[in-house]
């Protein structure tokens, strides 16, 4: 009897197999369903989150790179324009301090020409105040000396020849 229904058991039949297929592609198809195309759908919508990362990084260290790149364009541009003030500074401070130079060379010129004009002019003053003071001083002298009257072309022969003397 033992041998009756273990037979029983390991027997293979066409009814059992075919019921087992169809829960198998039921369960596959509901697997599917259910499971897989969500799966997908998350999958999907995962990759193409990524994608989307991937474009803005890159577009991120473009626009970087952009950046930098005006970043340093603009500092040669400033070096270039610092260095040209200087140099037009410099010209300009340079020309500044000849003109200077020559404005005060020339006041320096000029008031040395009125120094030496109006050193002449109080020498001639000077001269002629000593010339009227010799010929009274003369005048009175002679007129001492002589004790008589001295008229006026002697007086002026007499202060002609004292001058030509003295001076």
């Amino acid at each position: 009897m033992l041998e009756g229904i273990t037979q029983e058991f390991v027997t293979i039949g066409w009814w059992p197999i075919v019921v087992t297929l169809c829960n198998t592609l039921i369960t596959f198809l509901i697997i599917k369903k259910f499971l897989f195309k969500p799966v997908r759908k998350m999958m999907a919508a995962r990759e193409e989150e990524v994608q989307n990362m991937y474009a803005v990084a890159e577009k991120a260290q473009t626009e970087a790179e952009n950046l930098r790149s005006e970043y340093t364009e603009r500092l040669s541009k400033a070096k270039e324009e610092a260095t040209e003030i200087v140099g037009s500074a410099t010209r300009r401070a340079t020309v500044r301090s000849e003109e200077i130079l020559k404005e005060s060379s020339q006041q320096a010129a000029a008031m040395m020409k009125k120094a030496e004009t109006t050193i002449e002019m109080e020498r001639k003053k000077a001269m002629n105040e000593l010339k009227d003071e010799i010929a009274g001083l003369s005048v009175m002298i002679a007129s001492k000396v002589v004790e008589r009257d001295v008229n006026e072309a002697d007086h002026e022969r007499f202060i002609e020849e004292f001058i030509d003397k003295v001076g």
